[in-house]
């Protein structure tokens, strides 16, 4: 079930904040947090490769500022949906918050 689309964060002037494309609770209660990237082809690493370490660190503080929000924050993952040349892979649990 869609929670929110396109959530951000603004973390102050000077610093960049995050966003995260989709957050979805399955039916076990685990929020999903979705970056869904996109490329014409897999030339520079492609839509997956596109998922930096410093994009995966956005991402986590976003999330953590919207659990912040939650008087109980349940389980989490973060996935990734690529398209890539037409084609749609949706990768769970693609990082972790650590």
């Amino acid at each position: 079930m869609l929670v929110q689309r396109n959530y951000r964060v603004a973390l102050g002037p000077n610093a960049r904040g995050g966003e995260i494309d989709l957050i979805l609770r399955e039916r076990d209660g685990t929020l999903v947090f979705v970056e869904v990237r996109s490329r014409q082809g897999s030339g520079f690493g492609g839509a997956l490769g596109s998922v930096t370490s410093t994009k995966q660190r956005r991402i986590v503080r976003a999330a953590q500022h919207y659990l912040m929000r939650l008087a109980r924050p349940p389980p989490c993952r973060f996935d990734v949906v690529a398209i890539e040349g037409g084609e749609l892979v949706w990768l769970k649990a693609a990082f972790d918050a650590a």
